[in-house]
């Protein structure tokens, strides 16, 4: 079965992006068309990217990466729970990214972002980022508001509406992931 990961992108202390994680998570459960879960960045504990060779080409020497390398393997798909800060994603996020190549390549992403505009910006970064880590992100998002989608900036209460813009995020970013897998599956048996 497809497996795809909840990718939580902020470690920050008291950070909303796990309540965003664990809704999208709960509504996600609900579907048969794949498994879903959770993938938090803060249980890693990445430093900034120690690594001396470039991801690309895949010699990992420090065993939180070998860590993070083998989790991120695992999953066919992501979606990305990422805060806005600054018009970007987190600096975590980015960096957890950046500690790895292969394993998010020929992959499916999808998109959840918040903050005062939605998250919007950060998530068109990150598109940049997918491209060039050959992932395909998928056109529909989600864009939860501070203002509305929060209650004090800090306690989530997402509009009704979001839960179907979710399900059709979902829906494309399960559809990419399968139709991605002969080409992981070639690139595997290439190995």
């Amino acid at each position: 079965m497809t497996k795809i990961a909840i990718v939580v992108g902020s470690t920050r202390p008291g950070r909303n992006g796990e309540a965003v994680a664990h809704w999208v998570h709960e509504l996600a459960s609900t579907r048969d068309d794949a498994t879903f879960e959770l993938l938090d960045v803060a249980a890693f504990d990445l430093p900034l990217l120690d690594e001396a060779v470039p991801a690309s080409m895949g010699q990992y020497s420090q065993p939180h990466t070998q860590n993070w390398a083998e989790a991120v393997a695992s999953f066919d798909g992501y979606v990305f729970v990422t805060p806005e800060y600054n018009h970007a994603t987190s600096g975590a996020l980015k960096n957890a990214i950046d500690f790895v190549y292969a394993e998010w390549n020929n992959k499916a992403a999808g998109f959840v972002g918040y903050g005062s505009a939605g998250g919007v910006r950060a998530v068109e970064g990150l598109r940049l980022v997918m491209g060039e880590l050959q992932v395909a992100d998928v056109r529909s998002q989600v864009a939860l508001s501070l203002m509305t989608d929060f209650k004090n900036f800090s306690e989530f209460t997402p509009a009704d509406y979001h839960e179907g813009v979710l399900h059709g995020m979902l829906d494309q970013v399960v559809a990419w992931a399968q139709a991605l897998a002969p080409l992981r599956a070639e690139v595997s048996a290439a190995a």
